[in-house]
């Protein structure tokens, strides 16, 4: 192991689901201190204005696409933090969830390297926020499980569906409907209240209420990064504002 004085800081910042201003403080300002950023495919153009000092390296993982290897990414953190006093890493949404934030502190911390971790709001906390429908419900939801179909290699691609009185569902574009058949399968109501949410928090935003028979039969084209809450507490309340939610569609597909 290599002395801790040959390498500079790590930290681990979450980035948010995608709006600059929904960065903590506290990563804000180590990102104007950071000398190199190495950044996710899922951080937006106005989140690294917040580094114009540094050195910007993309990493980015995107589902079914040509990625960076997480191994590649490993190496490019140990080699930086031994040029720079500190060096962050910028993840999507939370660095602690669905991050593969083991792998890269496995690395770190083998090698000596001091580590900070700073949360960001994971998405599914953004989206219920954005739509204005709780993930909890008193007498009707008192659970929530977070998950995604997206495996390691050697993995089953068809782990167990998390018994909760709410899901939701990351990366769950190309997944949403096969989830929503087993879930059928295994007795859940057809007219179980599904809302997706494409590019939450940004710009292009948009929302799709509909039921999980629907969501059966498929979302359509899709064109960022979706998340899927599915369960009773999803049911429109009855004077809720559609236009509460930016881009919300009450029963069309999420299509081109």
């Amino acid at each position: 192991m290599a002395s801790a004085s040959a390498y500079g800081k790590v930290v681990l910042i979450g980035a948010g689901p995608g709006a600059q201003d929904l960065m903590t403080l506290r990563g804000a300002r180590l990102l104007a201190q950071a000398g190199v950023v190495l950044y996710d495919a899922l951080v937006t153009e106005e989140m690294l204005e917040l580094c114009p000092q540094a050195l910007k390296i993309p990493v980015g993982k995107r589902c079914g696409e040509l990625s960076t290897a997480q191994a590649f990414i490993n190496k490019q953190l140990l080699d930086n933090a031994k040029k720079f006093a500190l060096v962050v890493r910028l993840k999507g949404g939370d660095p602690m969830l669905f991050g593969r934030a083991d792998e890269e502190l496995r690395a770190l911390e083998g090698a000596g390297v001091e580590v900070e971790i700073v949360p960001g709001i994971t998405t599914a906390l953004a989206a219920a926020a954005a739509t204005q429908q709780p993930l909890t419900q008193r007498g009707v939801a008192r659970s929530v499980a977070f998950f995604t179909s997206s495996t390691a290699p050697g993995h089953s691609e068809h782990a167990a569906i998390p018994d909760s009185d709410t899901l939701v569902q990351y990366m769950g574009g190309r997944e949403a409907s096969a989830t929503a058949r087993r879930m059928l399968a295994q007795g859940r109501r057809a007219d179980t209240p599904v809302v997706v949410i494409e590019n939450c928090s940004r710009p292009e935003q948009r929302v799709l209420r509909l039921q999980l028979d629907t969501l059966a039969h498929g979302l359509g084209a899709t064109h960022g990064p979706v998340l899927v809450m599915l369960g009773a507490a999803m049911a429109r309340r009855p004077h809720q504002r559609l236009d509460g939610a930016r881009g919300e569609q009450a029963a069309a597909r999420l299509t081109a």
